[in-house]
């Protein structure tokens, strides 16, 4: 079983069906697309940090200006049905169990019964949004990135984006010159001014491989390449945009945020791009999590690709740590299929 048709699902999906073994795919959502379909409007792409190819079948050629939650869905919706991939949607998984030597997969559907399962449930549904004292009494508005709005919602306001990552940095450069913005992140952001060539890749890759097989929580990839300005980013750091307010405030006050030292920023809205957290809560009941706090995984395939569980050899993991990111998940998904053939042999 495969519980997600994302990106790193429909890849495992695909070599699942290339080797012969019998499965289903169940996704949360009502229509193609991932995580995709979900995304802002505004986003188009020439924004898009890039979509791999499905294994099989080459990704079209872009038009940059398009909507990514269109075109992304519209390619994987179409790679679905040429390979005839069994998806079975809108079906919301609970919780996974075990019941001796299979595992109880139960859903909104009723339940379904499975020797082995690859989990490519991504991080879109569990958005992490930090608390501090006062939020309740906020009386702007909030948005995560998973509710980004667009620019034309927010235009004209008083915008405080927190966060250090790749969203942020994309919303202040889409922001600029719309909004008064300003930019708090409680680390420094690291700016890369070189290429991101495949070596700085697999450097960026072994360092959240690192983590995954010391069973601590996966940092995203790109947490550790470093942020680097694209074209359509340029003008807000002319602006001085990128000039990050180098601390966190202490609490949250109905018209904005108060900072340890007292002093006062006013704000309309709050842009929360903090990130996500792994959607893995429907395999509690497996008791997977290391005392770290993360899920050890080991590489039984190929050394730099992590997928199996360490604690239970019959989950499998893609679009996890290491392997979240497109050409990251598209790798996973072949060498979970393996995985999952090489486990369904050995029970023989």
């Amino acid at each position: 079983m495969v519980i997600g048709a994302g990106q790193a699902g429909l890849s495992a999906a695909y070599h699942l069906k290339r080797l012969g073994i019998e499965f289903v795919v169940l996704d949360s959502n009502a229509s193609p697309g991932g995580a995709w379909q979900h995304r802002w409007d505004s986003l188009t792409m020439r924004d898009v940090h890039g979509v791999a190819d499905l294994p099989g079948e080459d990704a079209p050629v872009w038009r940059e200006g398009a909507r990514a939650n269109v075109e992304v869905p519209r390619y994987f919706a179409a790679y679905e049905e040429r390979f005839e991939l069994p998806v079975e949607r809108p079906v919301r998984v609970r919780r996974v169990e075990s019941d001796g030597g299979e595992l109880l997969v139960h859903t909104d559907a009723g339940t379904w019964r499975a020797r082995s399962l690859i989990n490519a449930t991504g991080t879109w549904n569990t958005p992490f949004l930090p608390h501090y004292p006062g939020a309740e009494s906020f009386r702007g508005q909030q948005f995560h990135t998973a509710s980004y709005p667009g620019p034309e919602t927010l235009a004209g306001k008083r915008v405080v984006v927190i966060g250090g990552g790749a969203s942020a940095v994309q919303f202040l450069g889409e922001l600029a010159g719309l909004a008064d913005l300003t930019w708090l992140t409680r680390r420094p952001p690291v700016w890369r001014t070189s290429d991101f060539n495949s070596e700085a890749g697999r450097d960026a890759v072994a360092l959240v491989e690192e983590r995954v097989k010391r069973g601590l929580p996966p940092e995203s990839v790109v947490s550790v390449t470093g942020l680097m300005l694209r074209d359509q980013e340029k003008k807000a750091a002319e602006m001085g945009i990128y000039e990050a307010r180098r601390e966190m405030f202490s609490s949250i006050e109905p018209d904005g945020v108060r900072f340890p030292d007292g002093s006062f920023q006013p704000a309309d809205v709050l842009l929360w791009a903090t990130g996500f957290r792994p959607s893995i809560k429907h395999l509690a009941p497996l008791g997977l999590r290391s005392p770290e706090g993360g899920i050890e995984l080991l590489a039984p395939r190929d050394p730099h690709t992590f997928t199996t569980s360490a604690v239970d050899g019959r989950i499998h993991f893609v679009g996890y740590g290491p392997s979240a990111s497109t050409i990251g998940a598209t790798r996973a998904g072949r060498v979970a299929a393996l995985a999952v053939r090489d486990q369904l042999t050995l029970r023989k």
